[in-house]
């Protein structure tokens, strides 16, 4: 089976060849002829663009709340690295989510509880990935106030349809030592 191309076939030699810059010659003795001169273009300060550097502008009240975010981070590494030998594949997640958990209960509890950080310093927190903006979302509704990841409430994730056995209140569960599968939480409901 053979393939018909349409158009014309360009070979060896044929006319397309790289033609030179033909633009506008320079005057100035100094420089080479037929050379792409910028200063013909119309340049200025003001059409530059600015020069995005990598170093993020803490914002005021960083540095007393640094100290413990980064003894969090130590922890999320450490829990990471963690050796995977003699558990569950579901356990390995555990201690990450743990982690993870403890971070976005501290940007939390100190913007809404103890108000100690101002609203500029809890949006950097929540823009640079210091705390989990959805689960803080969830806190904040009643109901909601003690739960400890959002995999726990996802119905897709659980069988019929319901959320985690962890959302269930201690006084109403049939076994009273339950660990979540998700996270290894012992409870998060309201009520407890």
């Amino acid at each position: 089976m053979s393939s018909k191309r349409r158009g014309k076939r360009r070979t060896a030699g044929s006319d397309h060849k790289l033609k030179m810059y033909q633009g506008p010659v320079c005057s100035d003795p100094s420089l080479p002829q037929n050379s792409l001169i910028l200063s013909s273009l119309n340049f200025s300060q003001k059409n530059m663009p600015k020069v995005k550097t990598n170093r993020v502008k803490y914002p005021e009240g960083w540095e007393l709340i640094e100290p413990t975010l980064r003894e969090l981070d130590a922890q999320m590494r450490e829990a990471e690295m963690d050796s995977h030998d003699g558990k569950r594949k579901c356990e390995t997640l555990w201690p990450i989510f743990k982690v993870s958990h403890q971070r976005s209960r501290y940007v939390y509890d100190l913007y809404y509880r103890r108000e100690e950080i101002s609203k500029e310093l809890y949006e950097f927190c929540l823009d640079q990935g210091y705390a989990d903006r959805n689960l803080i979302a969830k806190w904040k509704k009643s109901g909601y106030e003690r739960l400890c990841c959002l995999r726990c409430i996802q119905p897709r994730d659980h069988n019929y349809g319901t959320t985690c056995v962890c959302r269930v209140p201690k006084n109403l569960r049939e076994e009273k030592a339950v660990e979540c599968v998700h996270c290894g939480c012992q409870g998060c409901a309201s009520g407890d």
